[in-house]
């Protein structure tokens, strides 16, 4: 499933309104850290493996496209 994430730093937090996504993260967007963080975040909110999450779009952007599967 496809699901539209948005990025908020210096946060905590992860909020799910249907297919969108506010994902607040305390990482700083260097060498894919806050990416990580995200995917870590929404594998335990969804409980499902860290390797299920997929970026499909928005690597280098607040908002981003990721795939569950």
């Amino acid at each position: 499933m496809l699901y539209s994430v948005l990025v908020e730093f210096h946060k905590d937090f992860v909020s799910v309104n249907g297919t969108e996504i506010t994902v607040g993260v305390k990482s700083r967007p260097v060498n894919g850290a806050a990416n990580k963080e995200i995917i870590k975040k929404l594998s335990k909110y969804f409980d499902v493996a860290a390797t299920s999450i997929v970026i499909r779009s928005g690597h280098k952007s607040s908002r981003k496209t990721i795939e569950i599967v």
